[in-house]
């Protein structure tokens, strides 16, 4: 049964917990088609997307369980490995700088769009995501993994993504508590 709009994005959830099951790469294909699809001013399409294998993952999972020792203990670095061992599915998206301070602005604001529209075409075919900024994506081990020349890209976010363990409940303020209408 096809969705509507409107129905796939008040449906669509941030996903913490996944099922084992990793959705089919043409499904994550599909998405990535409608996802370049974005807004982007100058038509300059500056997001870069990497799709990331179980070796590169478990890197990333390791590295993280490392900072978050650091911070909080073994414990916690031990409860966010076995979390993070859980994702089924891992892309990191890159935002390609321009040395323009305003079109800087207006290209990552065209990623985090590239993004959003993954998500839900994503959501679409029954797939749950999580946009993922965390202090790994900071760190200059995150880049040498993914083979990340700083100089040419800027880590937007890594985006988790299987099929949804559990799907959480929603709300949202009412438009009238964020529109202002101006004469």
């Amino acid at each position: 049964m096809s969705q509507s709009i409107s129905e796939v994005i008040r449906g669509r959830r941030t996903i913490g917990a996944f099922l084992p099951e990793l959705p089919d790469a043409s499904l994550i294909e599909a998405a990535l088609e409608v996802a370049r699809w974005a807004p982007n001013h100058k038509k300059t399409e500056p997001w870069r997307v990497y799709w990331l294998g179980p070796k590169t993952a478990s890197a990333i999972t390791e590295l993280n369980a490392r900072l978050i020792e650091k911070k909080k203990g073994p414990a916690e670095a031990e409860a966010k490995r076995q979390s993070w061992s859980s994702i089924p599915g891992w892309l990191a998206v890159t935002c390609t700088p321009s040395g323009d301070a305003f079109r800087e602005g207006e290209d990552y604001a065209a990623c985090c769009c590239f993004i959003q529209n993954l998500m839900l075409a994503l959501w679409a075919e029954g797939i749950g995501s999580k946009w993922a900024t965390g202090d790994v994506t900071r760190e200059p081990e995150f880049d040498q993994l993914l083979g990340i020349d700083t100089a040419t890209e800027r880590v937007a976010g890594l985006i988790w993504y299987g099929y949804p363990a559990v799907v959480p409940a929603q709300t949202r303020q009412p438009v009238s508590a964020f529109l202002r209408r101006l004469d």
